[in-house]
């Protein structure tokens, strides 16, 4: 048995992967074992570090930066997605003037890194004339950023799938808009959901820049509490605490698409079921 890139490892081959696998792990266990012993030697996990978290105030402002992080990536996933699909349509236009100006504007705002992009709006826009507030300047560079990722998600999705779906669609009179509404994204977005989730946890992990435009989001409240003598400047906890929070955003997030990925697959086993089985007067017609 082979594959097309490489043959498939015999007995031999398994063993030395296992044993290589089991030396990682090993590495990586040393590594974190150490950066433990290095917290509990420099007094990282002392009650006082921790005691900040007993607070009720502070506990309220922390669960005000987590709103402002759910809030800054609700609103730039929901425009990253608009503006992928509208740019995404926009390469596959039959207007070859259309399809120059969506090349350019994804391929651009894709070069640039978010972090450039959120210092334009925020510290940039004065010298224009334009005052933006950390979160307008948060959501427009993760949209522009991500959304131009997305339109090239979408586009290949549409473009992998077989011709003779639009040629079908078309063949039935219907128009360019109705094949792509009615017939292409519809499936494509199947395929192209793992990666849209994909992107859109990255985009989450993105609200994490805004603290250097100011936004008060997680990591923002994390150096803001890890800055506070009256709590012996817990730095590394507050950090702890916040990528804690992250962790727990990105899983819950990942089993969503975990959970409509199984719906859709049973959706379509259920619609596959249903379908009418040839009977004998239908085979002897044929």
């Amino acid at each position: 048995m082979s594959n097309v890139l490489f043959d498939i490892p015999g007995p031999k081959a398994r063993a030395r992967h296992r044993v290589l696998a089991g030396l990682g792990i090993l590495a990586v266990a040393a590594v974190l074992a150490y950066i433990v012993y290095r917290f509990i030697d420099s007094g990282q996990f002392t009650a006082r570090k921790w005691e900040w978290l007993q607070f009720a105030q502070v506990q309220r402002d922390l669960g005000n930066a987590v709103v402002a992080t759910l809030e800054a990536f609700a609103l730039g996933a929901v425009l990253a997605l608009v503006f992928g699909a509208i740019f995404a349509a926009g390469r596959l236009s039959d207007h070859a003037w259309l399809r120059g100006i969506s090349t350019f504007v994804v391929e651009f705002f894709r070069a640039i890194p978010l972090l450039i992009l959120m210092f334009l709006f925020y510290y940039g826009g004065p010298a224009l004339g334009i005052s933006l507030p950390p979160f307008a300047a948060v959501v427009l560079g993760l949209t522009l950023y991500n959304g131009s990722v997305l339109a090239e998600v979408f586009r290949a999705g549409i473009q992998a799938l077989p011709k003779g779906q639009s040629e079908a669609a078309y063949a039935l009179g219907m128009g360019k808009t109705q094949v792509m509404t009615l017939v292409l994204i519809p499936q494509a977005i199947r395929s192209m959901l793992p990666t849209i989730i994909s992107q859109l946890v990255v985009l989450l992990k993105d609200t994490a820049l805004g603290f250097l435009v100011t936004y008060p989001e997680l990591l923002y409240y994390a150096r803001y509490i890890g800055s506070q003598g009256a709590f012996g400047r817990p730095i590394v906890p507050s950090t702890i605490v916040v990528a804690a929070i992250y962790i727990a955003l990105c899983l819950l997030l990942t089993a969503l698409a975990n959970y409509l990925e199984r719906r859709q697959r049973r959706s379509k086993k259920h619609v596959e079921t249903e379908r009418p089985q040839p009977t004998e007067d239908m085979v002897g017609v044929a």
